[in-house]
């Protein structure tokens, strides 16, 4: 039986990304910074992990009380939406604690035994805006932009290991907590010379043309732990794939 640790499973792409490899009768590791065990079925083939990616002592330590992991999917991430001008630096360090270097600490701390056994898949969900950046939420786009580069050099690099590297990249889904995942609200992160401009993209926001299910995410990222071919990059959603084609 194989084993999936899946980062970020509280709420939105984890969670639903979990439900979905256990009901695939994979054993799931679903790992969130405050452990809710009432969120996924109660199985013996789940396990809920205490895990902080921007800590090395939790991820040494998560990744040591899951034992072999077959697949790892990085998914944990925040948002940040406003004006880049108006954004603290100290919050842009956070983004890319969580959303760059978060990843990298998972991923160098699950090669050594994937390497071992010549076997496994690290699929790093990145998003959308890496298609097509999108206004106002810059610090975000180069936090996921950062892992679209490391992960297409480390598919090369682990190659002759065994171990593939893919990515996943989202459309917006307006159930996920995106703007909600954040400790600064977006409006103070809006100055009074971008209150116009941001509106309409606001507006755009509320009623998108097309959209992202998580149910898309989590059937792309099991597409991309089963696809043995050197295929790199899994759009999901209809929003992503449309990108995707005009990229």
């Amino acid at each position: 039986m194989k084993t999936a640790l899946i980062t970020g499973c509280s709420s939105g792409y984890g969670l639903e990304t979990a439900r979905h490899f256990h009901a695939q009768g994979w054993t799931v590791i679903a790992t969130m910074r405050n452990p809710r065990h009432d969120l996924l079925p109660k199985s013996d083939r789940i396990r809920v992990l205490s895990l902080d990616v921007t800590k090395l002592d939790s991820v040494a330590a998560a990744v040591e009380d899951a034992g072999p992991i077959d697949v790892l999917v990085n998914n944990a991430g925040i948002g940040v939406v406003g004006a880049f001008e108006a954004t603290p630096m100290a919050h842009v360090r956070k983004v890319f604690e969580t959303n760059t270097f978060g990843v990298m600490a998972m991923t160098q701390a699950v090669i050594p035994r994937m390497r071992e056994r010549r076997s496994g898949v690290i699929v790093n969900v990145t998003s959308s805006v890496t298609l097509a950046p999108m206004p106002l939420a810059a610090a975000y786009t180069a936090s996921k932009q950062a892992i679209e580069g490391f992960t297409g050099s480390l598919a090369h690099e682990l190659a002759e290991f065994g171990i593939r590297a893919k990515l996943v990249e989202p459309g917006y889904a307006p159930t996920t907590r995106f703007a909600e995942n954040t400790d600064i609200p977006v409006m103070d992160l809006i100055p009074e010379a971008y209150a116009e401009y941001a509106q309409p993209i606001f507006a755009a926001f509320a009623n998108p043309p097309l959209t992202t299910k998580e149910s898309d995410v989590a059937e792309a990222v099991w597409l991309a732990a089963h696809d043995a071919t050197g295929r790199l990059h899994y759009p999901a959603g209809a929003d992503a794939v449309a990108l995707a084609g005009d990229a």
